[in-house]
């Protein structure tokens, strides 16, 4: 049984996460030939002071507009 983790800065939607959920698992079903049933995936949302890039927070970055905010 696959397990997909999917870790995000937080400030995606339940709607987002539930459409890439979906597109997960019917990739995996149809290539590994397993009922989507079979397939888990799980999503684990992190503060944006907690990720770290080059030694600089995520949300430091996303204040000067470095990266995005993944939010439409």
């Amino acid at each position: 049984m696959p397990f997909v983790t999917i870790r995000f800065i937080e400030g995606r939607s339940q709607q987002q996460k539930d459409e890439i959920s979906k597109r997960v698992s019917a990739a995996l079903s149809e290539v590994l030939e397993l009922p989507k049933n079979d397939i888990w995936v799980v999503f684990e949302d992190s503060a944006a002071k907690d990720w770290y890039v080059g030694g600089v927070t995520a949300a430091e970055l996303r204040e000067k507009g470095l990266i995005a905010t993944g939010k439409r």
